[in-house]
């Protein structure tokens, strides 16, 4: 969505949001508060980049489905236990020394919570998205570099839209990630940071392959 659209949707409550120019022009500075307050009345999510605002693509059917399944089979098993599965409608915080980012991944689990007021999240321990041709890039180069920054994570899950097959970056006791990859709908993606396991018949369940 262009820039100006996000404008017009938040700038009644929220004039800062008047001084966002498209993204194909340059951009303006955008406050992290003013950003947060935006996104509170904006019909379309936008993730923030050090000051820079960008409108995040709408999803298929497909992705969407396999998102809900991830956090459904999550939630069914983490269910009484510490441990708490959010949608794509909760942002995670990441720190940089120089900048902060807020992203929106399909899932996420987090074991010690932010205040239940805040849109975001900063300890996930495990995060999923599922991977698209228009955000394939951007998930497999910057988001990732950006997720295995934070210290709570442990595992990072990339989920194939068109195929069933899941690739994972896990954390290592001595340090640093491993790169796993497993396929095929009998395969089972074992989750033991969480005392969970995620089948991949039911993260792909209703899902229809082409040919």
């Amino acid at each position: 969505m262009p820039a100006a659209t996000f404008m017009r949707l938040a700038s009644a409550r929220h004039p800062c949001y008047n001084l966002l120019m498209p993204a194909l022009r340059q951009p303006h500075f955008m406050a992290i508060a003013d950003y947060l307050a935006g996104e509170e009345v904006s019909g379309v999510k936008h993730e923030y980049l050090g000051g820079t605002v960008h409108a995040m693509a709408g999803a298929t059917n497909q992705h969407n489905t396999i998102a809900l399944n991830s956090q459904a089979s999550l939630l069914g098993q983490l269910r009484g236990k510490p441990c708490q599965p959010f949608n794509s409608d909760t942002k995670v915080r990441i720190g940089f020394p120089d900048h902060l980012r807020f992203y929106y991944p399909d899932a996420m689990v987090v074991c010690h919570p932010n205040p239940a007021a805040d849109h975001f999240q900063d300890q996930p321990v495990v995060i999923i998205e599922v991977l698209s041709d228009s955000t394939r890039r951007v998930d497999l180069g910057e988001k990732r570099d950006a997720y295995l920054t934070m210290s709570s994570l442990q595992v990072l899950l990339f989920i194939e839209p068109d195929f069933p097959a899941v690739t994972i970056h896990r954390r290592q006791p001595e340090g640093g990630f491993a790169l796993e990859y497993h396929s095929g709908l009998e395969a089972i993606i074992p989750l033991p940071e969480i005392a969970a396991a995620l089948p991949l018949a039911e993260l792909y369940e209703r899902v229809e392959f082409a040919p």
